[in-house]
């Protein structure tokens, strides 16, 4: 195919047509990536693309310059057809959170209004942990329950306060080891044991605490809290990623931009309302 037959091919076409084709597909492309950036899909996808594009040119080309070759043409097409279906099987844990984040959207999704308590008790008791760099972690469910993972720890249903997050990772205490599940403004279980993330999808510098909350933020659309137990640093994780460590003074405004809400501002002293 030469340049005067696609240029012959788009000139059957009026031209405002042919731009906003154009802009849909660029689009699409860009939100694709937009999405995987940051993700290990965002490697495999550009290899994707490579290997698509020059199967793709090199076969057209062949199939233009010889009429002989249909079955060369023909395999082609399986090939394309075989590498979709493997782009669903590699990037399935992408698919799956892109689902939950839809599910998870402010149209789709309810705010739940005691999620200002729960970041309140959450702020203060991270605040104590990470002070005295006790570890901790805390998995806060959204619009997906954990039920199965809840079963299998240590039954409390208490309303959350900060001191009881705080007795609960208190070293040597019986519970302090794994994971607590915050569901409305109740701990209802602690002592959970939580899925660990693949090997390498975190730096080997930071612990099991925060693979297991990158594993189980892949699984579902929880939030976690992660308290470092060796630098004290506080970090959030969901969607399976990982944030960086978050100081203390920006914790609840992370916290509640995470979980949908906007935080009031708040008077201070010698401020009065008119």
């Amino acid at each position: 195919m030469n340049t005067d037959s696609i240029l012959q091919f788009f000139r059957g076409y009026p031209t405002w047509e042919v731009l906003l084709e154009l802009a849909i597909i660029w689009a699409c492309v860009y939100m694709v990536f937009r999405f995987l950036q940051g993700t290990r899909g965002a490697g495999v996808i550009k290899g994707f693309a490579v290997v698509i594009v020059l199967l793709v040119l090199g076969f057209q080309l062949i199939g233009e310059s010889s009429s002989v070759l249909g079955r060369i043409k023909y395999i082609s097409n399986q090939l394309l057809s075989l590498l979709a279906v493997l782009l669903v099987v590699v990037f399935q844990p992408e698919l799956r959170q892109a689902m939950i984040r839809l599910g998870n959207t402010r149209i789709l999704g309810r705010r739940n209004p005691r999620v200002t308590r729960v970041a309140d008790s959450v702020t203060d008791a991270v605040e104590f942990l990470s002070k005295n760099s006790f570890g901790a972690i805390m998995v806060i469910e959204r619009s997906g329950r954990l039920g199965g993972l809840t079963e299998n720890g240590v039954q409390l249903d208490a309303l959350i306060t900060p001191r009881l997050l705080e007795t609960i990772f208190w070293p040597n205490s019986p519970l302090h080891d794994l994971a607590v599940v915050i569901r409305g403004d109740r701990v209802v279980a602690a002592s959970v044991q939580l899925p660990l993330a693949e090997t390498g999808a975190i730096t080997n510098q930071l612990g099991s605490r925060h693979r297991a909350a990158v594993g189980i933020s892949t699984e579902s659309d929880c939030l976690v809290v992660i308290v470092s137990e060796e630098r004290g640093e506080a970090r959030l994780s969901e969607y399976g990623t990982l944030t960086q460590p978050i100081p203390m003074p920006e914790f609840k405004a992370a916290l509640l931009e995470r979980l949908q809400v906007t935080p009031t501002p708040e008077t201070t002293p010698g401020e009065t309302d008119s």
